[in-house]
């Protein structure tokens, strides 16, 4: 089903990424980590929809969305910089493989954050972040988001890699099965991964490497 909905605000939360608000419509209904599709309502954009997550609770009046600026995409994110209070969205039913199935492990890449940003709120606001460990590698410190809201988030452990700034006290490497394998602790929890497909392939490949189940590895492809 498709929403016609209207851009309520629009706020940078870092220097390529974007908070965006509308209002949540009668029976939009979604668990935390959930996404919808999201294209334009102008001649010309209504065929571009891509996929976004909701960064908001299932029962807030409004629907949030983190969504970084890539110039260089079709679509939305293409878009997104250039968009304004009052311009009209077209907003798709629900879907997602990546819900809350228990703490464990989120690793992150870039805007791959944004699945897990409505599950650890929510977590964070029941008081159940104990056992979370959050993996979040970037290119660079600027590119973190939302770092100070993780930081005041009791109870989750929080591991950032900068990959492409090495003055940065979170310079690091590309995460392989070694890193990993320092940074986990037990095998037998839920993992967490989303960023671009080539980084989520190889995380998938390097946490079987070390001995993770397939049934533990949780990542939009399905539980």
């Amino acid at each position: 089903m498709t929403h016609k909905l209207t851009l309520k605000s629009i706020a940078p939360v870092t220097h390529n990424t974007y908070h965006l608000t509308m209002d949540r419509p009668e029976g939009f209904s979604f668990e935390p980590g959930q996404a919808t599709e999201i294209a334009i309502d102008k001649d010309g954009w209504r065929d571009e929809a891509r996929p976004f997550t909701m960064v908001s609770q299932p029962e807030d009046d409004e629907l949030a969305f983190v969504i970084k600026s890539y110039p260089d995409h079709d679509g939305m994110t293409e878009q997104v910089a250039t968009l304004s209070k009052g311009d009209g969205l077209l907003v798709e039913t629900p879907f997602g493989a990546i819900t809350d199935h228990g703490p464990g492990v989120f690793i992150a890449g870039g805007a791959g954050i944004t699945p897990f940003i409505s599950i650890l709120r929510k977590r964070d606001r029941d008081g159940t972040l104990d056992g979370a460990h959050l993996i979040f590698s970037n290119a660079t410190e600027k590119d973190i988001i939302l770092k100070d809201e993780f930081d005041r988030m009791n109870g989750l452990k929080k591991t950032y890699i900068v990959t492409n700034d090495p003055d940065s006290p979170h310079s690091g490497d590309q995460l392989d099965a070694s890193t990993l394998d320092e940074l986990i602790g037990s095998k037998d929890q839920a993992f967490y991964i989303c960023g671009p497909g080539p980084m989520v392939d190889d995380v998938r490949d390097a946490l079987k490497e070390i001995g993770v189940s397939e049934d533990n590895i949780v990542t939009e492809d399905g539980w």
